[in-house]
Formats: structure tokens, C-alpha cells, sequence
């Protein structure tokens, strides 16, 4: 089976609140539901976590619809998320001690899908663009880049899966 590609929370609520609404775009999700029951994407506990804090249509499609083990433990990571957060502590002349802290932040899943896709060598998929002079925020694909990860966007993913909705 192919390396599966890493899903950050942004993958789902972008979809779900702005490119692809359940009522507009079914498509999407049922290919979303289909690569996932392959094994071709997933996550990690703490993106779990982000989505089903709201309580929404988008976390009841998440309960229903993705694999039961299609959110990875990300506690096997902690090394690389100990490489991670020295590396951030060392940019404290470049980041805010909020914005490191918030990058920290145990319930944050930026730092902990970098830690994973570090473990395992896979790539991230997420919305958020890079930001490199950004002082207010660890932007996620700049600490993965540092790291040795690629993110790639949603219509990357498909692309490389070869899929089309």
C-alpha cells in the first residue's frame, strides 16, 4: 500500500465551511469517505479532537463516516515533538512567546502533525499558507519545511492519488 498522506483539521472545516459544502459538493466527501477507508489518508488524535469540539454536521460526518482507526495516536511522536520544541524555543528572536507557546499548546495539532509526518516521512495536507517572517504565529508549513516535510493542498492530494470528483 502506498504511504498515506496526513490530514490537518483545516483539510475538513475548509471543505465543509467554503469549497466544498456537504449540500453542494457530496462528491467531495464520498471520494473523502472512499481514499480514507483505503488507507490513502489520515490524522492524528489531536485534529480528532479539534473537529469534534464543535459539535456540528462536520463532526457528526466525521463520526459516521471516517474508519475507526483512521486517527492515529500521536504519542509515539514525542521525540520529534521534543526536536520540535527545541527548535521553536530557538526561535524566540524570530516568534512572540504567545505564538510559541501557542504552538506548544498540548491540544494544538500543528506541532504534533509535524511530529508524526517526522515519524513516519509523510506528507501534511492543510490549507494554511507558508508565512516565514511571520512573528505572531508558527505557521505550520514553514516549521514542517524546517523539518524536513512537504504540505501539500486538497487539489495536490487528489492529484497525486489520481482521484477526481
Amino acid at each position: 500500500m502506498a504511504i498515506p498522506f496526513l490530514l490537518d483539521s483545516n483539510f475538513f472545516i475548509e471543505a465543509y465551511r467554503t469549497s466544498y459544502p456537504f449540500d453542494v459538493v457530496p462528491s467531495f466527501w464520498l471520494k473523502v469517505k472512499e481514499i480514507a477507508e483505503k488507507g490513502k489518508i489520515i490524522s492524528i488524535d489531536k485534529v480528532k479532537k479539534e473537529l469534534l469540539q464543535n459539535k456540528d454536521e462536520l463532526s457528526q460526518w466525521c463520526i459516521d463516516n471516517l474508519p475507526e482507526d483512521f486517527f492515529k495516536d500521536s504519542t509515539e511522536t514525542i521525540l520529534n515533538y521534543a526536536i520540535l520544541t527545541s527548535w521553536v524555543y530557538s526561535k524566540s528572536n524570530q516568534y512572540s512567546p504567545q505564538a510559541i507557546s501557542e504552538f506548544l499548546d498540548v491540544d494544538e495539532a500543528d506541532a504534533w502533525l509535524i511530529a508524526y509526518a517526522m515519524t513516519h516521512n509523510i506528507q501534511i495536507v492543510t490549507h494554511e499558507t507558508s508565512s516565514p517572517n511571520s512573528k505572531s504565529r508558527v505557521k505550520l508549513p514553514d516549521a514542517a519545511l524546517r523539518h524536513g516535510i512537504v504540505c501539500i493542498k486538497t487539489v495536490d492530494l487528489f492529484r497525486a492519488l489520481n482521484v477526481t470528483i
